[in-house]
């Protein structure tokens, strides 16, 4: 059954393309950065079936909670510590495979995995990150990294 279920979800990209334009339709004319990013999360996780999806925001030079799907999760975290604060501290994209295996991974549930963190760019500068955690080992890959991004850049 559960084969049944990923044949009719389709493969990874064929979901990312089905998905965007849903995303599109959910922030297209809305202002509100914490409704977007709320749409964002629930699409992403409801697609996706994702431990957790979430966005953590820069506010005085911390990485702070924001809109997210899923258990309940680190409140701050510190410029270059974790996955997240890594990510935003070199302003790139980082995928893990095994988080037992990042140095300084910051536990926030033990269910995780595997992750992957896209920053949020404004005027060349991190004013966020979008973290993606799976209960499952190896689940993200350059498919995912590419259209995070893209997703990423629909925020207005």
């Amino acid at each position: 059954m559960a084969e049944d279920l990923i044949i009719l979800k389709g493969d990874k990209t064929s979901q990312y393309q089905s998905l965007i334009p849903q995303i599109v339709a959910l922030i297209h004319g809305e202002t509100d950065q914490t409704a977007n990013l709320a749409n964002i999360s629930a699409a992403l996780k409801e697609q996706f079936d994702f431990l957790w999806v979430g966005f953590y925001l820069v506010k005085n030079n911390e990485l702070v909670l924001g809109p997210f799907q899923g258990p309940v999760a680190c409140t701050r975290i510190q410029k270059g510590k974790g996955v997240c604060g890594t990510s935003w501290d070199l302003g790139e994209t980082i995928i893990v495979q095994d988080v037992e295996q990042f140095p300084g991974h910051i536990a926030c549930s033990s269910a995780s995995r595997s992750e992957i963190v896209i920053p949020l760019m404004r005027n060349g500068n991190v004013y966020g990150v979008l973290d993606v955690d799976s209960k499952e080992l190896s689940t993200f890959d350059e498919i995912d990294a590419k259209y995070l991004a893209e997703i990423l850049t629909l925020i207005p």
